[in-house]
């Protein structure tokens, strides 16, 4: 029993450092972590796929974007019929801004789960680059429906909102986003840029100031020429 016990222990041990939720292990930790949960077959049936996922998070994080491909494409063909491999692999390919291949493997993965929140905000971004706003509206608006608790769901579609001039209903969904979460600093921000679109210079200031004390690095995207200052929006 006793034995039986330390190697749970052991196996729990590995596989934390594996999954590294917490971030704290470093790259080359988890990989060994990960590889050692693949070579002693600590993982069986459908969970055997999130090593080689966790393996690929931790060698691009390390720069090594072929062993991370080699490790998402194996994912991918050990649970052909799971969602997260393939939205796994489409963050990489729109980090690498592989956007058709991106757009597959999220549609890919929409198809087998449509409530997949995650692989609907990350296609809809996409189609935000490519100006493809109907398509966007409908992933953001999706994802607002399938998680409506979420406050930063609803600050991204008032983003998009305000990129269509839409500012009532950026105003109501920034508006929701600081109900659910008072400290979201962007949802403030984005407020603000939609009343000064508006011409409601008091009230732009006012949220402005909210967001910069909330998240100082948020300053960046305010430029000022005398009295005159200009808002860019922050990247989704």
């Amino acid at each position: 029993m006793i034995c039986q016990a330390e190697l749970a222990r052991d196996t729990r041990i590995v596989i934390a450092k594996c999954i590294n939720r917490d971030g704290k292990s470093a790259p080359p930790v988890a990989i060994q972590a990960c590889t050692e949960l693949l070579d002693r077959k600590l993982l069986e049936g459908h969970d055997r796929f999130y090593p080689f996922v966790n393996r690929a998070m931790a060698y691009y994080a390390q720069g090594d974007k072929p062993h991370a491909l080699d490790d998402y494409n194996t994912a991918v063909k050990m649970a052909p019929k799971n969602a997260k491999p393939y939205y796994y692999r489409g963050v990489f390919y729109a980090a690498q801004t592989d956007v058709d291949a991106a757009l597959r493997d999220f549609d890919t993965a929409l198809s087998i789960d449509p409530k997949l929140v995650s692989a609907l905000r990350q296609r809809a971004i996409i189609y935000l680059s490519q100006t493809n706003l109907d398509a966007a509206l409908a992933d953001f608006s999706e994802a607002v429906r399938l998680q409506p608790k979420t406050a930063a769901l609803w600050s991204d579609r008032g983003h998009l909102r305000i990129l269509t001039r839409d500012y009532d209903g950026a105003l109501k969904d920034e508006a929701e986003a600081i109900r659910l979460d008072p400290k979201l600093a962007r949802a403030y921000f984005l407020r603000g840029a939609a009343l000064g679109d508006m011409g409601n210079s008091s009230n732009a200031v006012r949220d402005i100031r909210t967001a910069v004390d909330l998240d100082p690095s948020l300053d960046r995207y305010i430029s000022t020429m005398g009295k005159t200052a200009s808002i860019a929006l922050p990247p989704l």
